[in-house]
Order: C-alpha cells, then sequence, then structure tokens
C-alpha cells in the first residue's frame, strides 16, 4: 500500500528529471506597465499561471522541446502567442508585450461550449464580469454584481435572464448555477444559493444567455450562470478582503422602526501555498448585518477550499469546496393597515406583519467536487468530475410548527473533447447524472429524483479548416424518474453559425430548453401569507423552441455593440397559479408562453481611454398566450424595459464611477395589496476607488438617492446603503 502512495509522486519526479524546464519572465504593455492577473499557458496541455500584482509569472513543469506560449485573458488586451524552444533543466525567461484593443472582438475564452473557446467563437450570447467589475462594486455576494449585467434582472435574489424566471420565491430556477462547471442548483427546490462561494474567491463570472440544455439539461431554460474560481499560484500569497457600513434611515419618522443606524460589515482571508506539481488555497470568513427593516438581521459564515495536483504536464487533480452557514430573521412582508401599529399609514414597508414577529432561519450548505483531466494528445482532451451538494434549512415559527428540509445532490459527468482531423473542427461527447434526495416536511416526507443523460455537440469550419466561419450542432436526451417511477425522456437539439465579417460577427442559433419540475414544486405544502399552496405530483417538464440573431462590431475604435433578436416559444410554464376566493397557490403548467425582445449591450471610451461606460437594455415582449378560458396577458413579475448605464473614470490608482439601473413597472403581479406602489425602479450607485501596490480601498453608495421600491409583493429591496471595502495582498 506504501508503494503504490507514493507512486503517483514517483512519477511526477522521474517525468519531471527526464525533460522539463522552467519558463518565467513578466507581463507588460506597450508602455511597460505591469498587467496582473494575465494568464500565462502552454498550448495543448495543462499547464498555466497567472501573473502577480507586479506582472512577473513563474511556470514549472513544461516539457523539453517546441511549445506554444499565450498570455492573455485580460479584458482590453489582445491575446500574444509565442513558440519557444525549451530545454531540460534550463530556465527560459520569456516576457510578454500585449497590446492594447479596448474595444475589439476581444478572443476572451469562455466555457459557453463545455469547452475553452474564444468569445466571438460562441453562438450564444455571453455577458462577461471580471474581477475588477466584481471588486468596484464592493459587494458581499456575487448576485449583488450579477445583478448589473446586460439583460439580468434579480427579484428578491432570484435570477431572471431575458425574463425567462419571474418571481416564485426561490423555488424551481430557469437559470443553471455552476461552480467552475459543476451544477451547483439546490436538490430540494431547485434554487440558488448565492453565498455558497466567498466573494474573493470568483475570478470572473460567465452568463450564457438563452436555453442551454442541449449541453445542460434541466435547470439551463433561460441560461447559464458559470462563476469560475481563482487560480492557485505558485508560491505563498495571502489575500484580506475587509469590509464595512451602513444602512439609511427611513425617510419618515412614521415608518421609523429603531433608534439606531443599522450597520453591515465582514472580512474574508485568504492564504495559499503552491509548488510546481502541488498547491492549495483556504478562504475563512464571515459577515453580519443589522439590516434596513424591522427583523432583518443575518449572520453569515463560510469556509472554503482548494487543491490542485499537477501529476504532469498532461494530467490534472483539482479538488474545491466550500460550506456556508447562515442564521437570519425572516421579514416575509410588510404590515399592511392593522397588521401592526401603522401609525394611521395604509402599509409600513419598513415594519412587518405582527403574525410574522419571531420567525427566522437556519439555513447551512455546501459542495464538495472532484475534477480530473487529463490531455494526452493535441487532438484528445478528456475529463471526469464527483460532485456532491447539501443544503439544509430549518424555518423556526413562533405561532405555528417549524418548517425544514435536508437535501443532497450527487452528481458525476465524463467528457471528451476531439479535434479529429487537428484543426478547426471540433467534437464533444459526454454523459451525466444527477441523483436528488430530500426529506422535509413541507416537501411531502422523502423523495428521489434521477437524472441520466448523453449529450454531443460539434462544430465545424465553413469553407475549409483555415475558415473564420463555422457551423456548430448538437443534442442531448436527459431521463428522468421520480422516487424509483418510470423514466420519462427529454430531446434538447441545438444548432448555431458564426459568421465574422469587414464589418463584424454575426451570430445565429436555434434550440430547445427544458426543465424538470423540482422537488419542491411537485410535492410543496404550506401556508403563505394567508395561503395555502397545494402540492402537484403531475406536473411535467416546462420545453422551449428559442432562437437567436445576434451581431458584434466595434465602433470606430473605441466601441463596441452588440445587439441580439431573441424568441422563445415555450409550452407547460410552471407557474404558480393564484386563486384569490379560496385562497389558494399551487404550481400549474401553462399551456403556452412567448418571450421575445432585444438584447443590447453597448461598450466605449468616449473622449479618452481614461472614460470606460457601458450601456446595457433588454426590451422584453412575455406572455402567456390564450387557453381555454383564460385570455392572453402579460407574464407575472416580467419588466418590458431594462436599461442599465454605467461610466468610471480612471487616473492612475484613483476610480471614480457611476451606475443607473431603470426597471419599467410589471405589467401583471400576484398577491399584489391594493396599497402596494408598483413604481418603475430608478436606482443610482455611486463609486470611487483607491489602489496602490498590494492595497486598496473603494467605497460604495448603492441606490444613492434612496429610492423606495420593490419588486416581490410587500417586500422592500435594499434603502441606500454604503459600504467601504478594503483589500490587501501579499
Amino acid at each position: 500500500m506504501r508503494i503504490l502512495a507514493i507512486a503517483p509522486f514517483v512519477l511526477a519526479s522521474t517525468l519531471a528529471a527526464q525533460g522539463t524546464s522552467e519558463v518565467y519572465g513578466t507581463v507588460r504593455d506597450s508602455t511597460g506597465k505591469p498587467i496582473p492577473a494575465a494568464r500565462v499557458s502552454v498550448q495543448g496541455m495543462l499547464l498555466s499561471v497567472n501573473t502577480d500584482s507586479r506582472g512577473e509569472y513563474r511556470l514549472s513543469g513544461v516539457p523539453a522541446g517546441t511549445v506554444i506560449l499565450s498570455a492573455g485573458h485580460v479584458i482590453g488586451y489582445l491575446a500574444v502567442f509565442d513558440t519557444v524552444s525549451i530545454t531540460a533543466s534550463t530556465p527560459l525567461r520569456h516576457d510578454f508585450v500585449l497590446r492594447s484593443q479596448v474595444m475589439s472582438l476581444r478572443p476572451i475564452v469562455v466555457t459557453a461550449a463545455k469547452r475553452p473557446q474564444s468569445l466571438e467563437d460562441v453562438v450564444a450570447s455571453v455577458a462577461l464580469l471580471s474581477d475588477s467589475d466584481i471588486a468596484k462594486r464592493a459587494v458581499n455576494t456575487i448576485d449583488e454584481a450579477v445583478d448589473k449585467a446586460p439583460g439580468v434582472q434579480f427579484l428578491s435574489g432570484q435570477v431572471n435572464i431575458r425574463g425567462s424566471s419571474g418571481f416564485v420565491q426561490g423555488l424551481g430556477s430557469r437559470v443553471l448555477l455552476l461552480v467552475d462547471g459543476v451544477p451547483a442548483n439546490q436538490g430540494d427546490r431547485g434554487g440558488i444559493s448565492w453565498d455558497l462561494l466567498p466573494v474573493d474567491d470568483v475570478e470572473r463570472v460567465e452568463v450564457v444567455k438563452g436555453a442551454g440544455s442541449a449541453l445542460y439539461g434541466s435547470a439551463a431554460f433561460g441560461g447559464v450562470v458559470n462563476l469560475i474560481t481563482r487560480e492557485v499560484p505558485v508560491g505563498v500569497h495571502a489575500r484580506l478582503r475587509a469590509t464595512g457600513g451602513a444602512y439609511a434611515n427611513p425617510p419618515y419618522a412614521e415608518w421609523r422602526f429603531r433608534d439606531f443606524t443599522g450597520m453591515h460589515g465582514g472580512a474574508e482571508l485568504t492564504s495559499s501555498y503552491g509548488r510546481e506539481d502541488l498547491r492549495g488555497a483556504v478562504t475563512v470568513g464571515g459577515w453580519r448585518s443589522d439590516g434596513y427593516r424591522q427583523q432583518d438581521h443575518q449572520d453569515h459564515w463560510q469556509l472554503a477550499g482548494k487543491g490542485d495536483w499537477r501529476a504532469s504536464p498532461y494530467t490534472r487533480l483539482t479538488v474545491s469546496g466550500s460550506w456556508a452557514s447562515d442564521q437570519y430573521q425572516v421579514p416575509l412582508a410588510w404590515c399592511e393597515r392593522g397588521g401592526c401599529d401603522d401609525r394611521g399609514q395604509a402599509y409600513q414597508p419598513f415594519l412587518i406583519d405582527t403574525s410574522g414577529l419571531g420567525s427566522h432561519t437556519r439555513s447551512d450548505k455546501g459542495y464538495l467536487t472532484a475534477v480530473l483531466a487529463r490531455t494526452p494528445s493535441e487532438r484528445v482532451h478528456w475529463q471526469a468530475r464527483a460532485s456532491w451538494l447539501r443544503t439544509h434549512f430549518t424555518d423556526f415559527q413562533p405561532t405555528s410548527r417549524d418548517d425544514y428540509g435536508v437535501a443532497d445532490r450527487f452528481g458525476g459527468e465524463l467528457r471528451g473533447e476531439f479535434r479529429p482531423d487537428g484543426g478547426g473542427s471540433v467534437v464533444t461527447v459526454g454523459a451525466e447524472t444527477g441523483l436528488s434526495d430530500i426529506t422535509s416536511n413541507i416537501f411531502g416526507g422523502s423523495h428521489h429524483q434521477g437524472e441520466y443523460a448523453a449529450y454531443g455537440e460539434g462544430e465545424r469550419p465553413l469553407g475549409g479548416g483555415g475558415s473564420p466561419a463555422h457551423l456548430t450542432a448538437g443534442a442531448r436526451i436527459d431521463f428522468l424518474t421520480i422516487d424509483g417511477g418510470a423514466l420519462s425522456a427529454v430531446v434538447s437539439p441545438r444548432v448555431g453559425a458564426v459568421l465574422p465579417t469587414g464589418a463584424g460577427i454575426w451570430r445565429a442559433s436555434a434550440g430547445r430548453g427544458f426543465r424538470a419540475p423540482s422537488l419542491a414544486e411537485r410535492f410543496v405544502s404550506t401556508v403563505v401569507s394567508g395561503f395555502t399552496v397545494d402540492s402537484n405530483p403531475n406536473l411535467k417538464p416546462e420545453k422551449a423552441w428559442t432562437f437567436e440573431v445576434g451581431h458584434a462590431r466595434p465602433i470606430a475604435g473605441s466601441a463596441r455593440v452588440d445587439a441580439a433578436l431573441f424568441w422563445t416559444e415555450a409550452s407547460q410554464l410552471i407557474e404558480p397559479t393564484v386563486n384569490t376566493t379560496v385562497l389558494k397557490i399551487q404550481f400549474q403548467n401553462v399551456a403556452r408562453a412567448r418571450l421575445a425582445g432585444l438584447d443590447l449591450a453597448v461598450s466605449a471610451n468616449p473622449l479618452t481611454p481614461r472614460l470606460a461606460t457601458t450601456l446595457g437594455y433588454t426590451f422584453l415582449y412575455a406572455r402567456e398566450l390564450s387557453h381555454d378560458t383564460v385570455p392572453q396577458r402579460p407574464l407575472a413579475f416580467r419588466p418590458r424595459h431594462l436599461l442599465t448605464l454605467g461610466a468610471d473614470y480612471t487616473a492612475g490608482g484613483l476610480g471614480v464611477g457611476a451606475e443607473f439601473r431603470y426597471s419599467s413597472r410589471f405589467e401583471r403581479v400576484e398577491l399584489t395589496p391594493p396599497s402596494d406602489p408598483r413604481v418603475a425602479v430608478k436606482v443610482l450607485d455611486l463609486r470611487v476607488g483607491w489602489a496602490r501596490g498590494p492595497a486598496s480601498v473603494r467605497v460604495l453608495v448603492a441606490n444613492a438617492l434612496n429610492y423606495l421600491y420593490n419588486y416581490a409583493p410587500r417586500a422592500l429591496e435594499p434603502v441606500r446603503t454604503v459600504s467601504v471595502t478594503f483589500v490587501f495582498i501579499y
């Protein structure tokens, strides 16, 4: 046994001794300024490293011979590819100079096709958030940053891409969350825990818009959000992030609910150590908040880790995990007249109904995943992964029974990527499984759900291997079973094409999306705001055909425009049906629905490169089509217009910026009392930051005008909040 245990290390050492060396150097821009966080990698191998704050890198274990080194993965710069000769046991210095191309069709690598590819090769619309985008927003959870991406909106914590989700109190998300490509939606409710990862562990976020079921299966009905964590660097490193701030008090004395100013604050500490073959990082932290309304206190504690073993330049094992624990009070709904000390007001947005006083929740969640990847040749790459996700909550109710739920979701996947002609053609095939087990007193006791799938997708250049235009086609078949019952099958095909022209890049795609009902939607039985929620075990999977035509192009070298027209025809859409006569709610399949519109993203550097501006606009036509005795009507909780404007100016280490979000008034809502103002949303955020060397300080004033509004019924959204964030990197 001892021989087996040390064999991998002996093998790795032997390979290194037989013919590897080290490459080191710097990555700078054309003015000589160091570029931190640039990715340096060896093409065709699992060898990569990020530059440090001085723009320096050191890459070990590079095989002797001729290799291609690349440096890039930095927004605003073109990637560089250099061919170098490596001599065994002889370190080589190689410096890179990246050329600035702020508004070019930048070749940023994304994982929209379950493999690395250039952004300009993706057949769907993709929004990217870098670590600098996340940092400048000084947020505590990653959803606060994703919320400002074009075409994305959060309704009381639930993500909504192009109107796909609406609002259903955290059940059955139509967006799939991935952590480093691993599914992370809850096993019982199908929702998303956005605080599962520490904010500072996330290197970038990729938001893929539109149906992704042809590769990702259920839950990718409206899109996919992939949180990509930081690589563990070589050497000893540490990162400290501390935050603190305050909430605005209610603007009127009649709305005051406490005699002090609410505060929030927290800290995260990451330490890492890495060798050429073995690396690891651990993050610990927590934060607490007094909240901005009555009964809104929250405590959050977190532990996360990541390990990386590179047995050879061609083989890599990555193990990562996180555990988070929350204890928070629950302000379910604001107080209507007579439901509390209303002080003569029709409603009290900062106070809650007396019947909800004392409600609080304990929520624990965590995940563990292992991914083994191997690239035996330039034409073949494969990887296998196993994952476990657990959620456990208890809702403590002062006047009724306590509700609880425990869910475990086990997953596995085997995927291969093949380049049969050694050129531009790529074939991706794989098999995936997911098993969910839940026990809950509000989800009908104990239930089990099994998901088994196989998929394949091919990409082929049009007009020969050197052609930049290409065609993509693929499909996935999913088999679903509930509590050991009969299997049901869903087939999700997709075709797409990308056509570069002198005026930009055109893309088009058509595919099928689907989402299986969550176990919570099928078996939920509870009471919400006086309404009885009934189970519906006969729910069927949601299905949709989605179409998109998009165009991206630079304008005058200082601007970039990406526009897409989208159209979705959905059937069996699962929506909460409200019967106000008997005070009951039940999830039911709506016969047909249509979502269509325009998605526009513009970025520009007007007047000076120091000024960066962005515009995101989504026009949405969302309708439940007529069926039986129900006439055509708007889908609930979807705004017709969603606009985001942003501007940032930097001078040296100082930066100032602002962001404005407008969301039009919902055409239709459910469970909203007559007193609800139902206003359009107009929120302005202001920010300022300063960085010098390894230290940076950022100040964010969110909702600077203290605009009072709500998305969900009787649930006030955050008021003006001042946050100060300090980061130190060693």
